[in-house]
């Protein structure tokens, strides 16, 4: 059996150098499969504007795209933890259209769970940092460093992609652990007790708290289950507001996960095709982004959807790692609008300030 503080033996405990990520972790859609999914979009779009929580699997109907999606939980959990599926049309299909046929992928995976104080179930990945200001790290431009999200599995559709860069990067949390086995086990440690995070303060004003009321380990075992949670980000935050003061140890263990995550010696880049969808156990992965040369023009920049998961069948995450409760989501949801996250939507708030007041206020 595996255990914390030990070197992990694993099919998710892999090193990117070694792994050919086309040939172990690509999926790529036939002609009948682009058949089935376009038969299910159309049937969606018969019943009229159907909003995204009411996508379901009896609405957005599928065969054998269905099967490969409600299997993919367990691909995800007792493999390598990602998959690229390729093939979709990007040039037949408008950008809410895209959009409509990545949620109806999703119905087959697990439940969409919301995202941010925007009470979005579906997220817009692009850099609108000159729109929003105050925006999270995933609605700015540049590199992004290596985190895990707050769900099970999170995908990614490429809408856009970059005039260059802007690349997926990928690493196994299982072969942090490992590294931090081997070079650093006092200050893995302090992570498997775990740091004190902060939200961003919009989250913040509209959840529970800001603040985690305790230590969340980024590395938890019950059990044979071995459950990753590295929110870097958010224990960025909570060390430089001074409001949770970090040790040193506690910094330097926060600094060589994070340098452990982006090693060459660990990470894995896959470069995003538009029409691209990746997917990624979010409890045995963490992820980030190559810096990128972007466009200029709003509708032109590259963009991606985000989509956080629950799948009800893994056993549940455990309690003290999470940071964000049902009770934090059901605040954030009470700031939706229906039909929010349909791209042409998402552009018009943007570009509209007193849209966007009305939908967060």
């Amino acid at each position: 059996m595996n255990k914390l503080g030990e070197r992990i033996e694993s099919r998710g405990a892999w090193k990117g150098p070694e792994i050919d990520w086309t040939k172990e972790g690509l999926h790529v859609l036939s002609a009948d499969d682009l058949k089935e999914i376009d038969a299910a979009l159309q049937h969606l779009l018969s019943l009229g504007q159907v909003d995204f929580p009411d996508i379901t699997r009896d609405n957005f109907p599928l065969n054998r795209v269905g099967a490969l999606m409600a299997g993919l939980p367990q691909r995800l959990r007792e493999g390598q933890g990602f998959l690229m599926v390729r093939g979709l049309p990007r040039e037949k299909y408008s950008d809410d259209d895209m959009t409509r046929i990545y949620f109806g992928l999703g119905a087959y995976i697990g439940t969409p769970m919301t995202q941010s104080y925007l009470g979005d179930i579906l997220g817009h990945v692009m850099d609108v940092s000159d729109y929003e200001p105050k925006s999270r790290g995933y609605r700015k431009g540049g590199g992004q460093l290596m985190h895990t999200d707050s769900c099970d599995i999170i995908g990614l559709m490429c809408l856009r992609s970059a005039i260059s860069g802007g690349e997926s990067r990928i690493s196994s949390a299982l072969a942090v652990h490992n590294y931090m086995v081997e070079h650093h086990p006092d200050l893995l440690q302090v992570l498997i007790e775990g740091l004190h995070l902060k939200r961003t303060d919009e989250d913040g004003r509209r959840a529970t708290r800001t603040f985690s009321p305790d230590r969340v380990p980024f590395f938890h075992q019950a059990g044979d289950e071995i459950t990753c949670y590295l929110p870097t980000g958010y224990a960025r935050l909570a060390e430089k507001s001074g409001q949770r003061p970090y040790s040193q140890a506690e910094s330097d263990a926060l600094y060589q996960v994070r340098k452990a995550a982006a090693s060459p010696e660990l990470y894995l880049d896959m470069g995003f095709k538009e029409g691209d969808i990746q997917f990624l156990n979010n409890r045995m992965m963490v992820h980030g982004r190559t810096d990128y040369q972007d466009h200029k023009e709003l509708a032109d920049r590259r963009h991606l959807l985000r989509l956080w998961l629950h799948v009800p069948t893994w056993p549940a995450m455990p309690a003290a790692q999470i940071f964000h409760t049902d009770e934090d989501r059901r605040l954030w949801s009470q700031y939706r609008q229906p039909f929010a996250e349909l791209p042409t939507v998402h552009y018009e708030k943007l570009l509209d300030p007193n849209a966007e007041k009305g939908m967060v206020e």
